[in-house]
This record gives structure tokens, sequence and C-alpha cells, in this order.
């Protein structure tokens, strides 16, 4: 069993190395996450897989969630990629809500430290309306149904140290901290600005040429 381990590794033994650095490369600085749901609609859609910048926040050791270094923290309106311990899953959303925060939800309308967003409409489309939302001086578009749902309102909360509140763009149809809480620092694993690549689910997963590096 010996002689074959070591032959193995001496036959492969660029190819594993190569497969090794690029795990690792992978887990701590740079990977792409495949987004099966509508949650983050339409800035994001099904079969989008987006760029994950892992070096954004933190340097951690690769496998784990622990830093070794901290770069900078979320910013309002970031897209935060998160392993959630409440869901077990990981999540894409937009960061809205910082520690000392106080964020309300008015039929949709945000507001933060008791100053509502800045809305323009964008799109009706029957029940669904499209929003243009200011945050922070940036603009980006929201989803929202006519009739509402019970994530459209919830009352004044403060955002604890440590934590972020985070929406998905889909605001009527998005398990964010309306339904999760708040997310702890340390389960945020990455930020991402852009869509690598898409394929058309509803389609035989043809790609979607036109949102190929597409800026989010």
């Amino acid at each position: 069993m010996n002689n074959w381990i070591k032959k193995m590794w001496k036959d492969n033994k660029s190819l594993l190395v190569f497969l090794s650095l690029m795990l690792v490369f992978r887990s701590a600085v740079a990977d792409w996450n495949e987004v099966p749901t509508g949650s983050m609609k339409p800035t994001i859609i099904e079969g989008d897989r987006i760029f994950i910048n892992k070096m954004a926040y933190d340097i951690r050791i690769p496998f784990t969630h622990v830093s070794l270094m901290k770069m900078s923290d979320p910013q309002r309106n970031d897209i935060i990629i998160f392993d959630s311990v409440v869901s077990d899953k990981r999540l894409v959303k937009r960061v809205i809500g910082l520690p000392g925060d106080v964020i309300s939800m008015k039929d949709n309308r945000v507001s933060i430290n008791g100053k509502q967003l800045s809305y323009q409409h964008a799109a009706v489309n029957g029940s669904v309306i499209d929003i243009h939302e200011n945050l922070s001086g940036n603009t980006h578009t929201v989803r929202t149904n006519s009739a509402g749902s019970q994530l459209s309102n919830f009352p004044e909360v403060k955002v604890p140290e440590g934590h972020y509140l985070v929406l998905g763009d889909n605001r009527d149809n998005s398990a964010d901290s309306r339904v999760i809480g708040f997310v702890p620092r340390e389960e945020i694993i990455g930020r991402s600005s852009s869509v690598v690549m898409s394929l058309d689910y509803e389609n035989y997963y043809i790609p979607r040429s036109d949102r190929f590096f597409q800026t989010l």
C-alpha cells in the first residue's frame, strides 16, 4: 500500500499540488457562488454565478471562519455572502443596517435612523412592481408585490454591535433579517460586485451571455 501511495504521489504530484492550491484559493481568496433562488431579483436572478471576494473583509485561515486579519467591515449597500447558522444555508443579501442603526420598514419603504430612503417607481408588470431605492447615495432596484406581504412592514429595531441587518432585493419574497434575524459579523465570508456567468434554468441551461461579467 505504501509503495502504491508513493507511486501515485510521484506520478501525480504536480496535479495534486495544483488542486490543493486551488482549493485553498477558493476557500480563502476568491470563489464564485451559484444563486438558486430569486430572493435578490431583479439584481441577481436564478442561475447567476456571482464572484465572491473572500478577502474583502478578512484574511481567514483556509476552510474556516477564523479571521487572521480584519481588512474592513461591511458597508451599507454591500452585497454580502454569509454562512447562516440559523437557516443552515449560504445566503446572498444586501446590507441595509450597520451596528447601532435603527431600522424600520413600512409598506416596503425602509427608514434608517428615522429617515426614510428615497424611492422612485421603475416598472410595473401585473402585480410585480420594481422600484428604485437610493441607499447611501447608491441606487438599485428592488422588487415588491402590489398587495404586499407579511414581510412588508416591521417596527423600529436597533442593530446590535457585531451584527448587520440584511434584506433581499425581492422584498416580499426573501428570507432575510426579517426571518433569520441579524447577521453576525463572523458569518460573513465575502462581498460580491459582479456576475461571472449565468445559465437559464428554464431554457435547457443555455448561457445568458448578456449577464456575463455584469456589475451588480
